[in-house]
């Protein structure tokens, strides 16, 4: 099977082939297929986001699509994040190290560390027909980056999961998969997937 993964996020790409790994499915990005475009991403809630880019990309390639949208909600920071994570505080066009940097110096200010992350994935399937998963992982900030981190996921090396030592980005892939706000969702569309098959 071939699965058009609907993000240009790397980070995004890797973990999502790391849950998926040992199942017959070839993964396939925008860049892969020579789709330059981006969707606009006007939702107002991550599942709306995330509908909207497998819409996009499956219009595309006519290909089996998933598409993720994440973000963290950060409870001293009430409504500053969520879907707008990536745009907040430094910015869109900030690298990586910029947007940490300026959120790492943001939290210092604030006593209350608690923040979850929340992953909602839209599949769209080769009839054309949406699928949606969603996963949440609860924890804390930590005051300095605890670890390296993939493209584009600076914030799993400063949030340590309720019940763990280690912040993501520090974490096996098997923990990770079983813990993180993604993991779980891509362990319902793992399970969906092998399901389908089997029907």
């Amino acid at each position: 099977m071939r699965l058009l993964i609907g993000t240009t996020n790397k980070g995004k790409i890797i973990e999502i082939g790391e849950a998926l790994s040992g199942l017959n499915v070839t993964l396939l990005s925008p860049t892969d297929l020579d789709i330059n475009e981006s969707p606009k991403e006007e939702g107002e809630t991550f599942e709306a986001n995330a509908i909207e880019k497998a819409q996009f990309y499956f219009d595309r390639s006519g290909l089996p699509t998933l598409a993720d949208d994440s973000g963290i909600l950060i409870e001293a920071l009430e409504n500053e994040l969520g879907i707008h994570t990536r745009r907040w505080g430094a910015g869109p066009d900030a690298t990586d190290y910029e947007w940490i940097q300026f959120f790492l110096e943001r939290m210092r200010e604030e006593k209350n560390k608690r923040a979850a992350f929340i992953c909602s994935l839209a599949y769209i399937d080769q009839d054309g027909k949406l699928h949606t998963f969603e996963g949440r992982c609860d924890g804390v900030i930590t005051d300095e980056l605890e670890a390296d981190y993939l493209p584009g996921l600076p914030i799993s090396a400063c949030f340590k999961p309720d019940g763990h030592a280690a912040v993501y980005s520090a974490m096996s892939i098997e923990q990770k998969n079983s813990t993180s706000h993604r993991g779980r969702a891509m362990k319902s569309f793992r399970d969906f997937l092998t399901q389908s098959s089997l029907d």
